[in-house]
């Protein structure tokens, strides 16, 4: 069966950099399902519309389409019950809990980091486009938002929690990496693929078990370019 993944890409079709589709590459490794991804940028609204949606993730296995990168998890568990990812019940309420943790606490704690960063990674037709609308949910400038050190001492604060799970564990969610790794590592990922700023202090807990993260599932990610690999 053809697998194709919808995939944002950056000012170098090989960049690619969305939190949301890195959470869907993870947990088709995870599944060990092979796919192929197709590349997309913000303005390409078009190539979706067979999909009802403007945005990606977008996954398409087979006759089934199924966007919005938690529900493709869900999915991916219904359809490829072999090494579950959210599991059912209590445990489906309390990765839904992380996930919701993740988008509000540590992802605009990263943002802070990147932003402009990110802005120069994106392909020079959308930076338009990606500037007047996160300026329009910020309500302020990029130049503004970006401010690395206050970024990394709200990342800090955010990450409690998971500085707290690592003492004891190599993963969140314990000896393997499941779902909850994967969203967390996929805002990570995200910003660590268009930066070079530091994230959090060299080999402290998050960045050991980021990089394992990295080189899990056949080193997925860290074969990845990223503007490490791309200059100026």
């Amino acid at each position: 069966m053809s697998r194709e993944l919808y995939d944002l890409c950056g000012r170098d079709e090989r960049l690619r950099f969305s939190p949301f589709c890195w959470r869907v590459r993870m947990a088709l490794a995870h599944k060990g399902l092979d796919f192929t991804t197709r590349p997309w940028r913000f303005l390409d609204k078009e190539a979706l519309a067979f999909a009802n949606h403007d945005k990606v993730p977008v996954l398409v296995d087979g006759d089934q389409v199924v966007t919005d990168s938690f529900d493709i998890m869900r999915y991916l568990d219904d359809r490829y019950p072999q090494a579950p990812l959210l599991g059912e019940g209590a445990s489906h309420q309390r990765v839904l809990f992380f996930k919701h943790y993740v988008e509000r606490s540590v992802t605009p704690a990263l943002f802070k980091i990147v932003a402009l960063d990110l802005l120069a990674a994106i392909h020079p037709d959308d930076r338009d486009y990606f500037r007047d609308t996160r300026e329009a949910r910020f309500g302020c400038t990029l130049e503004a938002l970006h401010q690395p050190e206050q970024g990394r001492a709200q990342l800090k604060q955010a990450l409690a929690p998971v500085y707290a799970q690592l003492k004891d564990s190599l993963f969140i969610d314990g000896d393997a990496p499941s779902g909850a790794d994967y969203l967390l590592f996929g805002s990570m990922m995200w910003a660590y693929t268009v930066s070079l700023e530091s994230l959090v202090s060299t080999d402290d807990e998050v960045d050991q078990w980021f990089k394992r993260m990295l080189e899990v599932h056949g080193g997925i990610a860290a074969k990845a370019i990223t503007v490490r690999d791309l200059g100026e």
